[in-house]
């Protein structure tokens, strides 16, 4: 299995903007979620368009993973609502969302290592043909299906047979990202995508979703890295204990605002605080400690 799409760069060539005007696929309105005494999320609003990366950032705890399983159908929202192509609408479970064309890849990516690629690539959704009665598996049709549309992500399957446990990570996505966008996916959410893997893997993964992107497909890229999600994303929503601190699209943030924004300056003057009062006489965890300060000043 070979690739070599071009890693994707904060000079990456601007797109065809999607129409401002037309109705997102996917929308959050003030949406909330509680387990017991414990706020999950707050008042979360955000949209998803044809042919555009919305960004999720936040660190653990934010509420990211509250918030993939209820747009994929995993939890209700105890407050608010979702909306699929302007309709309101309540999902019974993951299998409804799918049905409306929203994907959900997570970090697992759920695939098989000990089983081929292609049959990974269909996961029990594998092309028959009959003879009579008797149905079987068409083995060829699902080779050369998978063939085509990994193809279309940038990727040439020299051996379809081979065990997806041999991929690479990049090479992983490439296939949960393929399949999904096969089996009718009008929106992609990808949960952090990038966190487990090298510098050139994670670009070769964002040259995926700009492949998904440039498809036409609306993107959720779920990241705590800055520095992977502005060179892909078209707007940017930062999440902190569950609530929104800010929407921006590209053209009103960069990366460096978007980086000292996720940080927080009132995080690392405590920081700096707390390692002051560790021990005094330590003068490297001092420098360490005046450093956080100085960030902290620069960040608020």
């Amino acid at each position: 299995m070979t690739g070599n799409p071009a890693p994707a760069t904060a000079t990456q060539a601007p797109h065809a903007q999607p129409d401002a005007t037309a109705v997102p696929l996917l929308e959050a309105r003030h949406v909330s979620k509680y387990f017991g005494s414990v706020v999950a999320l707050r008042d979360v609003s955000l949209e998803v368009r044809a042919g555009e990366v919305t960004c999720v950032l936040g660190d653990n705890g934010a509420g990211k993973s509250s918030l993939i399983k209820t747009l994929s159908g995993v939890f209700p929202p105890d407050e608010g609502e979702i909306l699929v192509d302007g309709n309101p609408i309540r999902f019974s479970g993951p299998r409804e969302a799918r049905a409306h064309g929203i994907a959900t890849v997570f970090q697992d990516l759920a695939t098989v290592p000990m089983m081929s690629v292609w049959r990974n690539f269909f996961l029990g959704q594998e092309p028959t043909r009959s003879f009579g009665p008797i149905r079987f598996l068409d083995q060829g049709r699902a080779k050369d299906v998978m063939r085509v549309e990994m193809a279309k992500m940038g990727i040439n399957v020299s051996d379809p047979n081979q065990y997806v446990g041999t991929l690479s990570g990049g090479e992983r996505q490439a296939v949960a990202i393929s399949r999904a966008v096969y089996f009718g996916a009008r929106v992609l959410i990808l949960d952090e995508p990038t966190s487990a893997l090298g510098v050139r893997q994670s670009g070769i993964v964002l040259r995926y979703v700009i492949q998904a992107r440039d498809m036409g497909r609306g993107v959720i890229l779920i990241t705590h890295n800055p520095h992977h999600a502005y060179p892909v994303g078209d707007r940017f929503v930062l999440l902190k204990l569950g609530r929104v601190m800010g929407t921006y699209t590209k053209d009103q943030i960069d990366v460096g605002e978007l980086t000292q924004m996720m940080a927080g300056g009132e995080e690392l003057a405590q920081l700096s605080h707390e390692l002051q009062r560790l021990d005094p006489d330590q003068p490297g965890l001092q420098r360490v400690a005046r450093e956080l300060a100085e960030d902290a000043k620069a960040h608020q």
